[in-house]
């Protein structure tokens, strides 16, 4: 193709701007010139390199590994831009004298069932009780909900601000506002007050033994057991199975049959090594694979390890080749001469995307079709974790992950917890605190309390490859030194999202099919991020909507195909099982447990030895 030139002005203007800079040669015809390496710094340039990261990684350790340099510049940010807005200033202005007057005509009013001027927003349930509706407090709550929305107005995008720093001012001053909440406090709470009165402050007593109880395993980091009728193996994690191969990343777990034949084609599930995989097999009502071995098929599963210091040097690729592509020989050694069924949850259905698309540059066709689960390959729109994640916020998290060798469970869980902080923190405090109510057991509890490590390496190129710089979808993402497609992929595909889904928004899972020219299906479920997947039949809240993508189709945008989409009662679950059936070749003879001839001897019963892991 010929090729184009900028005009002369604007190269004596790029000259100019580095006029050090030595001219490179002209590349011969046809080839493109050959990136230039950026030289490295001489080992001495820094000798005190390692002191900084250590200063760095104890203040992350302090900050619960957010950098505060990221926010103060989105504070900056904000204000500069707000300073010089006088418009948006006088809306600002007309906003606070609209609601104060809202809350005024509020509070003359003589008629009881009058609807109130402000609403929490849906995923709020902090004013839920009846005495909200009663003055004074009626009053006090619309008074913070009116607070809340002239702040969510005051941190809407301003023109010149970088959408980034609005959002974290956004969300920074929703964090700031949950503080100061009338809920929090006793005296302006009237679910407090009348569970005082009716205990004779026995909830206060109580509250402060779970405050000093949860203070303690927070400092210690103590990880209790299982409540009864919870145990992992016994209650969880236990539709029956054998350990059928492992290494010092994973243990693959093959389901025992459940019918007299099963489908060809065996499943291979693939969970996030961010949480234990029992997710997928939670009690025996819920599990998703109990559902598909009782539909006749082979199913296997991997089990992470829980990584240590001494695994930081685990990569991405590692979780690829001696994690999926290591599953996947397993699985074709037991059944062989067969297709798989492969299926990736979350990150595990990231790394699945990223696996799948190397196979298809290779010309490995040994997968018969890929699901998807609240899993995403661009992370453009990825949603609120976006907010923990630029330059300053990685560098931080990598100093602390050099320090001590991975990233720990309660790192992670503080920063989901503050993204729907209303609900997961302080609705949870003036439970447990104030009321004195125990957390209540559920199988859904214990497992996201069952929380792991991830390795510093793998972890660093996960949030600079992907979410930092969103390679995978941009034509950047190499595995052994290739680039790859995921529009090379020519299996067809799956993919599920989820409503309400925070971690991975339904829209930015969408975009799968916008990188992809496969034949592709689309389910987009009711729940979050967890419940949506964990949603077995007989749920009376479900519902999904479904859609299909002929393999080369033209390319139709999220909102628009909402726009039209029809709703149907009911989990996804048979839907899904009934498209694995239409790709499966037919039903043969249950295959043997391992294959010990080929070095896949049955090790022990499921659910193994690293879901107990630490």
């Amino acid at each position: 193709m010929p090729k184009t030139s900028a005009p002369a002005p604007a190269r004596r203007q790029a000259r100019a701007r580095k006029p050090d800079r030595p001219a490179l040669p002209p590349a011969p015809a046809g080839k493109p010139a050959a990136p230039q390496p950026v030289p490295a710094a001489p080992q001495n340039a820094h000798p005190h390199l390692a002191l900084d990261r250590s200063v760095r990684a104890t203040l992350a350790r302090l900050s619960a590994g957010v950098s505060t340099h990221a926010f103060m510049q989105a504070w900056a940010d904000w204000a500069y831009h707000l300073a010089e807005s006088p418009g948006r200033q006088l809306e600002l202005v007309e906003r606070a004298q609209q609601n104060a007057l809202r809350l005024m005509a509020h509070a003359a009013s003589t008629d009881p069932k009058a609807p109130p001027p402000f609403a929490p927003k849906p995923f709020d349930h902090r004013f839920t009780h009846p005495g909200w509706k009663l003055l004074p407090f009626r009053l006090w709550q619309q008074g913070f909900l009116a607070v809340q929305d002239w702040w969510d107005h005051a941190t809407d995008r301003l023109r010149g601000l970088s959408p980034e720093d609005a959002e974290r001012t956004r969300f920074m001053a929703r964090q700031m506002l949950d503080t100061v909440s009338p809920s929090n406090f006793p005296q302006l709470n009237p679910e407090i007050i009348a569970a005082t009165l009716a205990t004779g402050g026995r909830n206060l007593t109580t509250g402060a033994a779970h405050f000093a109880e949860d203070f303690v395993k927070t400092v210690t980091q103590r990880h209790d057991p299982a409540p009864e009728g919870y145990r992992v193996g016994t209650d969880l994690a236990c539709t029956p199975g054998t350990v059928v191969f492992r290494n010092d990343l994973f243990e693959l777990i093959q389901y025992a049959p459940q019918t007299a034949s099963v489908q060809a084609e065996p499943v291979l599930i693939v969970p996030a090594w961010i949480m234990k995989y029992y997710i997928l097999d939670l009690s025996p009502h819920n599990s998703m694979v109990r559902h598909l071995v009782s539909q006749g098929f082979t199913v296997f599963a991997i089990s992470w390890c829980n990584p240590t210091a001494e695994q930081a040097g685990l990569s991405l690729e590692d979780y690829r080749t001696r994690g999926v592509m290591a599953a996947l020989e397993a699985v074709n050694a037991i059944v062989p001469d067969r297709k798989v069924h492969a299926v990736g949850y979350c990150l595990g259905g990231t790394m699945l995307a990223i696996a799948a698309a190397t196979m298809a540059r290779d010309h490995d066709d040994r997968l018969a079709s890929i699901t998807l689960m609240a899993a995403q390959v661009d992370f453009a729109e990825a949603g609120e974790l976006l907010l923990f994640v630029d330059e300053s916020q990685v560098a931080f998290l990598e100093d602390m992950m050099w320090d001590q060798g991975y990233l720990d469970r309660p790192q992670m869980a503080r920063t989901f917890s503050t993204i729907r902080s209303e609900d997961l923190i302080w609705s949870r405090a003036v439970k447990r605190y104030f009321l004195g109510q125990d957390d209540l057991p559920s199988d859904m509890g214990v497992w996201v309390a069952d929380t792991t490590r991830m390795p510093a390496c793998m972890h660093s190129q996960y949030l600079r490859g992907l979410f930092l710089e969103n390679r995978l979808t941009a034509g950047r993402f190499a595995v052994q030194g290739r680039v790859i497609a995921l529009k090379d992929i020519d299996a067809p595909m799956f993919v599920v999202a989820t409503e309400t889904d925070h971690i991975a928004p339904w829209r930015s899972v969408y975009k799968t099919q916008l990188f992809t020219d496969c034949d592709l299906t689309f389910v987009l479920t009711s729940g979050g991020h967890n419940s949506g997947i964990v949603n077995e039949p007989g749920n009376p809240r479900s519902r999904y909507g479904i859609a299909h993508r002929p393999a080369g189709a033209l390319y139709s945008g999220p909102d628009e195909w909402f726009a039209q989409a029809t709703f149907r009662p009911g989990s996804w679950w048979p839907e899904w099982c009934t498209w694995l059936q239409g790709k499966s070749s037919g039903q043969t003879p249950p295959p043997g447990i391992g294959a010990p001839d080929k070095g896949y001897a049955p090790l022990l019963a499921a659910p193994g030895t690293y879901v107990f892991q630490t």
